[in-house]
C-alpha cells in the first residue's frame, strides 16, 4: 500500500489517497471502509444518451472522476478487485449525481478516502504501508508421497499446488523423485522472495537434496528448514505458530494471530486469566484486565454496520481497552486461528489477571 497524501475534509474529516499494490492491500481496504465513507476515484460509466438525432444504442461508457458516498463493499478476492457501491456524491457530469454506481478498485488504482477514521483502521493502513517492503513467502509442506505448497499473504495463506505419488514398495509404487520433480516445477514457475520447507520425518531433507540438484535457484530461495508433525493445512499452521515465517516476513498478521489464538486456547482448556463472548470481554476491559483483545475482522465489520447482534458498543470496548494500556488484535476470518475466534463468539480476550 502507498499513502500518497493526507489531508482534511470537510466536518474535520481526514482525506487519505493511497494506492493498492496488491490483493493484500485491496482485502485492507475492504475492512476500512464503511457506509457513509467518501470515495473518490476514476472510473467508467454506461451513460445514456438524450441526443434525438443520435439512435440509441442503450448507453456508451465514458470515463469520469467521481466520489461516492459509500452504500456497500465487497471484497472480490478471485477476481483481485474491491468493489464499492454507492451514490454519485460529485463529478464534473451534473446529471449523473444522485445516480447509484459501483467503483471497481484494481491493483495501482488510485483513490481517495474521505472519513472520520477509527484508530484501529489508521493502524491498518499503516501496517498495509508498512508490509509493502515485506517479501512473498511459500511455506512447502513434504512428507513421503505427499507435497504442498502454500503462499502467505495478510489475509491469510492459500493451496497454491499439492501433488501425490505413490512411493515405496508395492504394484503402484513410483520412484519418489517423481515427486520431488513435480514439486522443483512448481517452485521454480512461482514468484516469490522466500521458501520455508518443512515437514515431518527426513523427506524434506531428501526433497532439499534433489532441488538442489535439479533446481538449485529455488534452493537459493529455502531460508528455513521446519520440523512438523503433518503436512497441508495442518503443517502450515504448525510453521507460523513456530514464528518461522516472522523472521522473513515480519509483519505479517497471521503468524501473530496463530500464536495468539494459541495462548488463547490454552488458557481456556486451563480456566485461566481469558474472557470470549462480548459480555465477558466488555467487562474485563471495563475492569482493566484486558492484555489483549482479540476480534474477528468480519464481525468487527457487522457490528459497526449495524447488522450485528452485540448488545454493547464495540467501538467502546476497544477505546476502553486501548486506553487502559490493552492492545488490539483484529483477525483475519481468512485463515484458521480467525475460524476458531469465530467459534468462540468473535471477540475474546488475554487478560492481566482472573476475573472471578
Amino acid at each position: 500500500m502507498r499513502i500518497t497524501s493526507r489531508g482534511y475534509g470537510e466536518e474535520g474529516r481526514e482525506r487519505v489517497t493511497v494506492v493498492p499494490e496488491n490483493v493484500d492491500d485491496l482485502w485492507h481496504l475492504s475492512y476500512v471502509l464503511e457506509p457513509g465513507d467518501l470515495v473518490e476515484g476514476d472510473t467508467t460509466r454506461r451513460i445514456q444518451r438524450n441526443d434525438d438525432q443520435m439512435r440509441d444504442t442503450g448507453g456508451e461508457r465514458e470515463h469520469l472522476h467521481v466520489t461516492i458516498e459509500v452504500e456497500d463493499v465487497e471484497f472480490a478476492r478471485f477476481a483481485n478487485r474491491l468493489r464499492i457501491g454507492g451514490v454519485i456524491v460529485d463529478t464534473s457530469r451534473e446529471d449523473q449525481l444522485g445516480f447509484h454506481h459501483t467503483l471497481n478498485v484494481e491493483e495501482r488504482a488510485e483513490i481517495t478516502i474521505e472519513k472520520h477514521f477509527k484508530p484501529d483502521q489508521t493502524e491498518r493502513l499503516e501496517r498495509a504501508e508498512e508490509a509493502a517492503e515485506n517479501p512473498d513467502v511459500a511455506i512447502v509442506t513434504v512428507e513421503e508421497g505427499e507435497a504442498y505448497i502454500h503462499t502467505v499473504a495478510q489475509y491469510g495463506t492459500n493451496e497454491y499446488a499439492s501433488f501425490t505419488r505413490p512411493t515405496g514398495k508395492g504394484e503402484y509404487a513410483r520412484p519418489r523423485n517423481e515427486l520431488f520433480a513435480d514439486l522443483g516445477s512448481a517452485l521454480s514457475h512461482l514468484d516469490v522472495d522466500a521458501i520455508i520447507l518443512a515437514g515431518p520425518g527426513f523427506t524434506k531433507q531428501d526433497a532439499r537434496d534433489y532441488l538442489e540438484d535439479e533446481y538449485p535457484a529455488v534452493v537459493e530461495l529455502i531460508g528455513a528448514t521446519v520440523d512438523t508433525s503433518g503436512v497441508g493445512d495442518r503443517g502450515v499452521h504448525e510453521v507460523l505458530k513456530r514464528g518461522a515465517v516472522s523472521d522473513v516476513q515480519k509483519d505479517t498478521r497471521i503468524a501473530r494471530e496463530a500464536e495468539l489464538v494459541d495462548q488463547l486456547m490454552e488458557g481456556i482448556a486451563q480456566g485461566t486469566k481469558v474472557a470470549y463472548g462480548i459480555g465477558e470481554v466488555a467487562e474485563a476491559a471495563e475492569f482493566g484486565a484486558v492484555d489483549q483483545l482479540l476480534i474477528l475482522d468480519t464481525r468487527l465489520r457487522e457490528e459497526r454496520q449495524g447488522e450485528g447482534d452485540w448488545d454493547v458498543d464495540v467501538n467502546h470496548v476497544i477505546e476502553t481497552v486501548e486506553q487502559k494500556g490493552g492492545e488490539v488484535t483484529v483477525f483475519s476470518g481468512e485463515f484458521q486461528p480467525g475460524e476458531q475466534l469465530k467459534n468462540l463468539g468473535g471477540i475474546a480476550a488475554l487478560l492481566r489477571y482472573r476475573l472471578e
